[in-house]
């Protein structure tokens, strides 16, 4: 950032020369959007006068987000507050979670504020109740409900600001209505769910403190309700308390309900069908998600019927599988090009140990009539679902899911099992596909399936024939930015809220058709020129990583990359290809990386730091290993990171050494530094991970499927 006034000679050394002033007010404007506030307000507006006066535009000081600002610390903060207080009127600090509780409190002096989020911050209820005093505008506000917070603790003055709420977003750690009760104007409530079923001491945890509570919410003005639970009983018990008043009546305008409860069975609700009869009847529904428990065919039917909605998810709810369809495709849906988002994780989900058959799959006709139908579907879920394409040579073969999916032009963010990338498992092996025996050959030492090593350098071959499905979709696809490709039977050892248990999973290597996926799939990626995020997870059948490097040449913009369990199992046969392709990664801002037996060496971290833009790190690796000393020097080069999270082997003691050191030497120039490095299989490990920052948890630590999630929950 400009931070002098000599600056300004740089960019004007001649009258004919065209300098950064010399450009119009409306082009700075948009290039000083880029900057962070913080920058803005105390460097660039000191330069000279002109910038002094586009800095405090409305247009950059109404709406500000500080969330990603890692590298301002208190006293930055607060100077920026003091010069923003007379005209922001939107303040996120979501997720500054390194910020101390008294840079909170000068936030009372913004008394123009209609919309505050301060979820992640160190706020205690004194606190809240203070700035809730001064900030009689607010109409939304977003914070956390900790094991410290108590209703009686509000002031008057704070329960009137309350009660002019419109919107109230609430990320429950501990079991409490929050201030719903509070909030009689209501229109939209969106509750996150991450309680603890028990306490650090062990004891149990219980709602029924919360039946004794003279004040209980009413929703009479509520449109939007939003509901994200992690796994766990207390979460479920709670999230029923808060729907007891839906027994009672149904809000009138209600137009937008999400619930997500993780885990095979959820909880039943007994008015489940009467909401969705309700929902029904206006014929303005916008928004739909249920537990599987919850929502049966004629449910849906009365609540999607006459209705066009924006946002739909049937994750986990195979009992619905032809009905959605039908619903989407055969007129139950009034409009059905109103669908941006569509989630059908796991909607044709059986166990492995079920008879698989035609039905259970996902038909490439079917998904090109969805895709001719919602045509302006922008984020699309087709997780833990099987797509098997039969290429049989000398007949008319069935169009391949990808060039069915070709057709969504406006696509933005997808996840896709591994097998729908496949153009059909090797002729040779294609006769014993169907028997149990040949089905757990990706168990075994066996010879590979499908496709061999992606080298650049060959010319025509079958293998190219065996992505042409993949090359249509990457084709058609041309603004798709975000990709998930996700193995039948991937498992992480650190689920964000997917129970890890095997019981319901395939086994590895279950899928013929997913086995074929390897590294020429990977390098077909080239077409995807937008392609900001990729995930790649569960995929045996990629052996040396040469398409990872052949992808990363051509996908230029590439910024968050997760990895995991990649190849094979016993061995990371693709390190030296992982360690080219991080050489290439020149915008990489986030990576994950979950592989067995990963060797975190001085190579490793010396590839690693090409990616000078880096933020995020988090390595995650059974029986792997880490050199401390090429830690240490790969934190000093890339001095952008603020998360290094190692969850490998190695001793407590060595594990809580390096912790030390490098908080120590590096948290004083980076104030949001978290660095977490544990033994994996530690006892004391779900202890570490309660304590690490809900929103790195979120978005990085714990693995979880990021595309089609409700509005506010979702990056893309």
């Amino acid at each position: 950032c400009c931070n002098d006034y000599s600056t300004v000679n740089c960019f004007n050394r001649s009258a004919d020369s065209v300098g950064l002033l010399n450009l119009s007010d409306e082009i700075l404007l948009c290039i000083l959007y880029q900057l962070p506030v913080c920058d803005l307000l105390l460097n660039v507006a000191n330069v000279c006068h002109k910038l002094r006066m586009l800095c405090y535009d409305k247009t950059l000081l109404s709406q500000v987000c500080l969330s990603d600002h890692y590298l301002a610390n208190d006293m930055m903060v607060v100077r920026t507050i003091e010069k923003l207080s007379n005209h922001v009127q939107s303040l996120s600090l979501n997720g500054c979670y390194w910020l101390s509780g008294s840079t909170l409190k000068h936030l009372s002096r913004c008394r123009q504020l209609t919309q505050l989020d301060v979820t992640g911050c160190k706020l205690t209820t004194i606190r809240l109740s203070h700035l809730l005093s001064s900030l009689s505008l607010l109409r939304c506000l977003a914070f956390d409900v900790t094991s410290n917070f108590s209703s009686s603790q509000l002031s008057s003055e704070a329960v009137d600001t309350l009660s002019g709420l419109s919107e109230l977003r609430q990320s429950l750690l501990t079991p409490s209505y929050g201030v719903v009760p509070y909030c009689a104007q209501l229109r939209k409530l969106m509750l996150q769910f991450d309680i603890s079923d028990v306490t650090r001491e062990g004891v149990g945890v219980s709602c029924q403190l919360m039946v004794g509570q003279s004040s209980v919410p009413h929703y009479q003005q509520l449109e939007e309700f939003t509901a994200r639970l992690a796994p766990g009983e207390v979460n479920q018990t709670l999230l029923l308390l808060y729907l007891a008043v839906f027994s009672v009546h149904i809000p009138e305008r209600l137009r937008v309900f999400l619930v997500s409860i993780p885990g095979p069975n959820p909880a039943h609700w007994p008015s489940a069908r009467t909401l969705a009869q309700s929902l029904g009847q206006r014929g303005d529904l916008e928004a739909l998600q249920l537990p599987r428990t919850w929502l049966d065919p004629p449910s849906l039917k009365l609540a999607l019927g006459g209705n066009s909605p924006h946002h739909l998810s049937f994750s986990r709810c195979p009992a619905l599988w032809p009905q959605v369809f039908q619903l989407l495709l055969e007129g139950g849906v009034t409009d059905p090009t109103q669908l941006s988002s569509l989630n059908l994780s796991g909607i044709n989900h059986v166990l492995y140990s079920d008879c698989r058959n035609i039905d259970d799959q996902l038909l490439a006709s079917t998904m090109s009539r969805l895709a001719i139908g919602c045509s302006n579907l922008k984020h699309l879920n087709l997780m833990h679902t099987h797509y098997h394409h039969e290429k049989t040579p000398g007949l008319n073969n069935e169009m391949h899911l990808g060039s069915s999916l070709a057709n969504l032009r406006k696509l933005c963010s997808l996840t896709l099992p591994a097998c729908a990338l496949s153009d059909g498992v090797n002729s040779n092996n294609s006769s014993n596909t169907n028997s149990p025996s040949s089905l757990l050959l990706g168990l075994k030492k066996s010879g590979r399936v499908g496709l061999q090593n992606y080298k650049p350098d060959l010319g025509q071959s079958s293998s190219v024939d065996s992505t042409s499905g993949l090359a249509q979709l990457t084709m058609g696809c041309t603004t798709l930015e975000a990709l998930e490709i996700i193995g039948p039977g991937f498992v992480s050892v650190l689920p964000r809220l997917e129970p890890c248990t095997r019981s319901s999973v395939e086994p590895r290597g279950m899928c013929a058709w997913a086995r074929g996926v390897g590294d020429a799939h990977i390098a077909a990626l080239e077409g995807l020129k937008r392609l900001r995020c990729l995930t790649l997870a569960g995929l045996p059948g990629i052996l040396k990583g040469t398409g990872l490097v052949h992808m990363a040449k051509h996908c230029k913009n590439l910024k968050v990359l997760s990895l995991a369990n990649i190849g094979a199992v016993k061995t990371m046969n693709y390190a030296p290809a992982l360690q080219e392709t991080l050489r290439h990664c020149t915008q990489l801002q986030e990576l994950r990386l979950e592989q067995p037996y990963l060797s975190a060496n001085s190579a490793f971290f010396e590839a690693l730091s090409c990616c000078p833009l880096l933020r995020r790190l988090c390595l995650i690796s059974r029986s792997g290993t880490f050199d401390p000393s090429a830690i240490e020097s790969f934190m000093e080069r890339c001095r952008l990171v603020v998360m290094c999270h190692l969850f490998m082997g190695g001793t407590l003691v060595a594990c809580r050494t390096l912790q030390k050191t490098l908080m120590e030497r590096f948290s004083a120039e980076r104030p949001a530094l978290s660095v977490v490095i544990y033994p994996l299989h530690h006892e004391d490990l779900p202890s570490v991970i309660r304590d690490i920052p809900l929103t790195l948890l979120d978005t990085v630590t714990l693995f979880q499927s990021h595309v089609a999630q409700p509005p506010h929950l979702s990056p893309y």
